[in-house]
């Protein structure tokens, strides 16, 4: 079990990314209300919507070496970097997106290196990284490679942005650095490729395939920035809550009528609603939904010391309560029709369908 540094103090001061989204907004008030933090910088390149309790707000571009200025004038020792877009539509475009993710990284970590206040960051990843394929272990661990490497997308991003993330492990050792690999996370206020593929009114499946899945709740993603910020732990681990839930599974218990697909007709559905903006269907989307994906946490419990409050199935759970049904009247009427059927032992009326299969010859 981790527990907390010994240099933890009520004088911490944390640096946020990613405000101007909710789950970073939410993030960096829970962590403002943590009694070892002192302030809490939210930055980003525009300001968030809606209540940002005491976090003090600053509209910078991590892409711009601006931030190095904002870390050393506010003598921030903790980074939390949440500034990871995994939707082109919501930056504008492919080249935006990788933009924002990759080059936005750089300019942070060169300012983090560079600031001798920062002692810790904290990097929100994602299992994302190890791909989904037909070859993939049941569970992966923190020390895999994905049996296929990213070519493009939102993987890649991510791949890079760890690459880079280790480079500053090994030129400032001084610096703890914790990357939290989370699992799909899924909840009322979450807006994800996955979460805009739950909402669609009819859901398109893989002709053949049932997809493993491993959820994290959003409260648990803020409450795993809390505990990583409070035990000063170094290392990469994987961040999910227990359990597997099959994609069959899922869609059942959203009750939401569902239309099996094979593959090449799934991502042809996907570019249609990826231009209507309904969903993203990248092909890491397509190859989640076809093969899933399990990870190992027994790191994130024995080493630090992280219990999620929400199972996979709890998780899951807490969404479908907030989803309307979209598939009751075709529920209606398929019960309607099976209470019409005669019950099975009713008598065959030989007038209106002629004797049974099988029956004796007539006198």
């Amino acid at each position: 079990m981790a527990s907390s540094s010994p240099g933890s103090s009520p004088d911490r001061v944390v640096l946020v990314t990613g405000v101007s989204r909710d789950l970073g907004r939410r993030s960096a008030r829970q962590i403002a209300t943590d009694p070892t933090v002192a302030r809490v910088i939210g930055v980003d390149v525009v300001p968030p919507r809606g209540d940002i309790g005491d976090v003090s707000f600053v509209r910078a571009d991590i892409r711009n070496p601006v931030i190095a200025k904002v870390i050393a004038k506010e003598n921030v020792d903790t980074v939390v970097h949440m500034s990871v877009i995994s939707t082109p539509g919501s930056a504008g475009g492919r080249g935006t997106m990788k933009e924002l993710n990759v080059i936005g990284t750089m300019q942070l970590l060169a300012a983090c290196q560079k600031a001798p206040s920062v002692q810790h960051l904290i990097v929100k990843s994602t299992t994302t990284i190890y791909g989904a394929s037909n070859r993939d272990p049941a569970m992966f661990t923190e020390d895999m490679e994905p049996r296929r490497q990213p070519r493009s997308g939102y993987a890649k991003d991510v791949a890079e942005i760890e690459g880079y993330v280790r480079g500053l492990a090994r030129r400032r050792p001084d610096v703890r650095v914790t990357t939290l690999r989370c699992a799909n996370v899924i909840g009322p206020h979450v807006a994800s490729p996955l979460m805009s593929y739950f909402r669609l009114p009819v859901i398109p499946t893989v002709l053949g395939f049932d997809a493993r899945m491993q959820f994290l709740h959003e409260q648990d993603l803020m409450d795993v920035l809390v505990h990583a910020i409070r035990t000063d732990l170094p290392g990469t681990f994987n961040i999910a809550g227990d359990g597997i839930l099959m994609l069959s599974q899922a869609l059942r218990r959203l009750r939401r009528p569902t239309v099996p697909l094979p593959g090449f007709a799934v991502g042809g559905v996907g570019s249609v609603l990826r231009s209507a903006r309904l969903a993203d269907f990248s092909p890491e989307q397509l190859s989640f939904l076809t093969y899933g994906r399990g990870v190992d946490t027994t790191r994130m419990r024995e080493q630090l010391g992280f219990e999620p409050s929400f199972t996979t199935e709890e998780a899951f759970a807490d969404l479908a309560s907030g989803l309307m049904p979209t598939g009751g009247r075709i529920e209606r009427l398929l019960t309607a029709a099976i209470d019409r059927l005669p019950p099975p032992d009713a008598p065959v009326a030989l007038s209106a369908v002629g004797a049974p299969a099988g029956g004796g010859e007539r006198g």
